[in-house]
């Protein structure tokens, strides 16, 4: 049978009370902070997947590490031995996608694979020759790749605050020069900077929080807190600076709770159903990448959704505009007695055989537009325009014709293909960018005058054609 941890016990985890859970909460969110910052910068240069090179190139380094200290006469456990020897091979392997990278015309994909499992290979081999050997003792190695986020010491703690601080201090002092290498390195070059040693110091930074990192949640998992909360992040913020507090936020924040949930086991028929810290810190940030995903602000799939939705509800209604707007040229146009001008009807009828809408969509765009007070209905199932219809009706038409007249005379495109790009963008055209056609055409063109007609003029023709609108 399930059961929850007693209220008792639950409270005292949840406020820190027991000292190794503390330890492991502290150390944890330290790390995704850490993590999170300067992941954004990696993701940000498309080297996300540096920090799975860097951190399956620690490997052979902490086996090479063991035996030398095993043929020196310790017993090979020395953390600080380990790491550093993850240090030197994660550099090495840094440095390996550097050199082929500058020195070849491989792609960077195919680099940082050459280079990840040859590295990972290299790891595997060593480790199986430790296990097939007498030197020392070679149980506990694994931690380094799966790690033990739950038996986490003060020590560990320690330097990853060290760790912490430093790359988040190094990333605020060098903030705008990691700004302009992530987003113009060519730029941050012609202005005289050292692009590469700037490269090797942001690659030294993912080292040192791999490295760091690998005695917590493994050389597997640390890539977890490198890339899943700056791809976070990105769904929320158009800013870089933005960006890095919801990275570190959410890194942190991931720690937090997969830590307070590993200490937090169901029981089970009496047993306790502990669960790796590492891999619930892993699960929890892929929630609140998932969450992110949909409802973030700046590029949420929800928003998204909205916008398109929104977008595809406007064009269907100014389209709705422009038929009663262009009806006058047709002969199936019935006008009624009305003081406005251009006072043409259309019946519902004949708007709906000439277009792709259903019934129910035609309904639609005609309610919202009778909303909007862009359309009225003087009765037998007719709709005219009314006074503000007509002018957003006339902007949309110019807008479509003077796109066309531009294509025209700019782009040497055939005025029979220009009608359909033509009506692709004239619904996203805004003022400023309308003004500014307008500018070039009765720059190079005085007089020039927008035809109102329903197809593009030839090339020459558009003088004689009488003016929709005012030019800017």
């Amino acid at each position: 049978m399930l059961e929850w941890p007693p209220w008792d016990e639950v409270a005292s985890i949840l406020m820190l009370r027991d000292y190794n859970t503390r330890i492991v909460v502290i150390g944890a969110s330290l790390l995704g902070l850490g993590g999170g910052v300067i992941g954004t910068f990696m993701l940000l240069r498309k080297r996300a997947l540096m920090s799975d090179v860097i951190s399956h190139a620690t490997l052979p380094g902490i086996g090479f590490a063991f035996l030398i200290m095993t043929a020196a006469g310790g017993t090979g456990k020395s953390l600080a031995g380990l790491l550093i020897g993850a240090l030197i091979s994660g550099t090495i392997g840094m440095g390996a996608v550097l050199l082929i990278r500058a020195q070849t015309r491989l792609k960077e994909d195919a680099v940082l694979g050459v280079v990840l499992s040859v590295f990972f290979g290299l790891g595997v081999v060593i480790m199986r020759i430790i296990q097939n050997t007498d030197m020392g003792h070679a149980a506990g190695l694994e931690s380094f790749i799966y790690g033990k986020t739950a038996s986490m010491l003060a020590s560990d703690v320690y330097w990853i605050a060290i760790a912490a601080a430093i790359i988040t201090a190094i990333c605020a002092l060098l903030y705008k020069e990691f700004e302009l290498l992530c987003f113009d390195q060519d730029f941050a070059g012609s202005l005289g900077w050292r692009v590469h040693l700037m490269d090797a110091m942001m690659m030294g930074l993912v080292v040192a929080i791999t490295v760091i990192g690998l005695q917590a949640v493994g050389l597997i998992l640390i890539i977890a807190l490198l890339i899943i909360p700056p791809a976070a992040a990105r769904f929320w913020t158009h800013h870089l600076l933005q960006m890095l507090m919801i990275s570190a936020f959410i890194g942190a924040a991931s720690c937090l709770l997969g830590s307070l949930a590993s200490a937090l086991p169901p029981r089970l028929n009496g047993e306790s159903m502990r669960l790796p810290a590492g891999a619930t810190i892993v699960v929890f940030a892929a929630a609140f990448f998932l969450v992110s995903m949909v409802f973030g602000t700046a590029h949420g799939m929800l928003r998204r959704w909205i916008e398109r939705f929104s977008l595809s509800r406007k064009i269907s209604q100014q389209h709705l505009l422009r038929m009663l707007y262009e009806a006058h040229h047709g002969e199936t146009a019935q006008r009624v007695s009305d003081p406005t001008p251009l006072s043409v009807c259309l019946p519902r009828d004949f708007l709906l055989e000439n277009s792709t809408w259903s019934s129910g969509q035609l309904h639609g765009i005609l309610a919202a537009l009778r909303r909007k007070g862009e359309i009225k209905e003087p009765g037998g199932n007719m709709f005219c325009l009314t006074e503000s219809g007509i002018r957003t009706a006339a902007r949309v038409v110019r807008n479509h014709r003077l796109w066309e007249v531009y294509l025209v005379r700019y782009a040497d495109i055939a005025p029979f293909h220009v009608d359909y790009s033509a009506d692709q963008i004239e619904h996203v055209l805004g003022d400023e960018l309308v003004a500014g056609l307008d500018r070039v055409l009765q720059s190079d063109h005085p007089g020039l005058v927008i035809p109102e007609s329903p197809h593009p003029l030839p090339y020459g023709a558009a003088s004689s054609a009488p003016t929709v609108g005012t030019s800017s």
